[in-house]
């Protein structure tokens, strides 16, 4: 891919007794490093004293073993891998945030982008509050420590939010005593709840990391809920905001960004992408000799159109384990001189071959054309493309990075002459009416490609908006 980003990952977890938490919260951000590469950090509460550690980086860079042995044992820690959709990529923009006030201390992260972010923060700022980072969860922690002044509990304060918040948010906030996770009345980001074996709770934007840690999966927060683990361990739901809005998963978790070995709302990803390919054999066919796929997240995918459209599935490309997703490289440059250490092709399976070539997204051709290249270069004798997801025409104001229509391909030039540009023999896409059926039912969001959005809209909800150079 070029050019679309995914926002963050949120991992937590609250036991009986003090334990070495550090070592789990490092495991379970370890799970979630495909969400976000920008820069990671964690916060163990040691009986209400908290100790946080964040920097840019990847989770064993910023977690060495000298770093993690330094935390406290602890009853609760929250952990964050970061790509920032809010805020530029700085260390002080990493999460956990951490507040202290008069009423205690709180520690929050947050996967997802608000969409009345401004609007907000202007608000905050007219009546006294100094930002110290330009990333939208630090809106979120002034309105509930505000709230929390004025308040007998933390999970009322966090109620008060979530009743001025637009746009997406799964969150969980931990104050001395207790953990929250939220999830917003829409739903547009995954959230969920896992049970430890000795007991004690887990709460993880995929299931994969609950697997990572050997947590037993209980249920995903439902959209609009809260929940709160007690001081004494229970768990308590407050479902008041709960069907108050339109179900709007994002169905780029199931395209793209989830890990296929995670199950997000009763539907498991690698079925979700299979089934995209099947879907899209049926739409675009192609006379072919092999079907291969982009890897990660063309796999799935590529086998599901294999299998309907009885082509063989072959390994045509080998990606690198040891560089990470092109789409999170910080520059165009970088992305495009990261496509050939990532992506090897196998000359044994395209050379002199009809290839259908299965990729998630197409977003300014840069990569898709780069790839197509070295197959071409490795012998490939056709190459017919096939996209799982409908063309990016809108961006996303809901945690994906997709903020210049300019700059979608698909904006500016017609199937074909995509086609041509990328140096595919033809190519297509799966259809928009298809992406229901990828879901548990049609309660997903397509804005990125249909342009309707679910909540109002600030138009200037750009990522570096805060960070913009003066103009002269």
């Amino acid at each position: 891919m070029s050019s679309i980003h995914e926002e963050c990952g949120v991992f937590a977890v609250m036991t009986p007794q003090p334990e070495s938490l550090a070592h789990l919260i490092y495991c379970g951000l370890f799970a979630l490093q495909h969400r976000g590469q920008e820069g990671c950090g964690m916060t163990v509460n040691d009986d209400g004293v908290f100790m946080t550690h964040k920097d840019l980086g990847l989770v064993e860079h910023v977690f060495p073993p000298q770093v993690l042995g330094q935390f406290p044992k602890g009853t609760m820690a929250i952990g964050h891998t970061r790509y920032g959709t809010t805020g530029g990529n700085q260390r002080r923009n990493c999460q956990p945030m951490e507040v202290n006030h008069q009423k205690g201390k709180m520690a929050l992260v947050h996967n997802g982008n608000l969409s009345n972010a401004s609007a907000l923060r202007s608000a905050l700022e007219q009546r006294g509050a100094i930002f110290h980072t330009t990333s939208d969860t630090e809106i979120i922690a002034y309105i509930i420590t505000q709230a929390r002044l004025q308040t007998d509990s933390i999970e009322a304060a966090v109620r008060i939010a979530i009743s001025q918040l637009e746009g997406a948010f799964s969150m969980i906030v931990m104050s001395a005593q207790k953990m929250i996770a939220v999830r917003d009345a829409h739903g547009f980001r995954p959230l969920c709840i896992g049970e430890l074996p000795g007991g004690g709770y887990v709460f993880a934007s995929e299931s994969c990391a609950l697997t990572a840690i050997g947590a037993a999966f209980l249920r995903d927060v439902e959209p609009g809920e809260m929940v709160i683990v007690t001081p004494e361990g229970n768990l308590q739901s407050d479902k008041r905001f709960v069907n108050t809005m339109p179900k709007k998963l994002c169905v780029f978790e199931y395209i793209y960004f989830a890990r296929p070995d995670s199950v997000i709302d009763g539907v498991s990803v690698h079925s979700a992408r299979k089934k995209a390919g099947a879907l899209l054999a049926s739409a675009c066919p192609a006379d072919a000799d092999v079907i291969i796929g982009v890897p990660d997240s063309g796999l799935d995918a590529a086998l599901g159109f294999s299998e309907a459209s009885n082509i063989p599935y072959g390994i045509g490309l080998i990606k690198n384990k040891y560089i990470g997703r092109t789409f999170i490289a910080p520059s165009q440059n970088e992305r495009v001189s990261a496509v050939r250490l990532k992506l090897s092709p196998i000359h044994e399976t395209v050379a002199g071959k009809r290839i259908v070539l299965i990729d998630d997204s197409i977003v300014r051709g840069t990569t898709s054309r780069r790839i197509v290249t070295l197959l071409r270069e490795a012998g490939a004798k056709e190459i017919h493309m096939r996209i799982s997801a409908p063309p990016f025409l809108h961006p996303c104001y809901y945690g994906t990075d997709i903020d210049s229509e300019e700059n979608l391909i698909a904006n500016n030039h017609t199937v074909e002459e995509i086609a041509e540009l990328i140096g595919a023999d033809s190519l297509g896409f799966l259809p928009l009416e298809a992406l229901p059926q990828l879901a548990a039912s049609d309660g997903i969001c397509t804005a990125c490609f249909t342009g309707e959005y679910p909540t109002a809209i600030d138009r200037d909800e750009s990522k570096n908006r805060f960070e913009r150079k003066i103009h002269t």
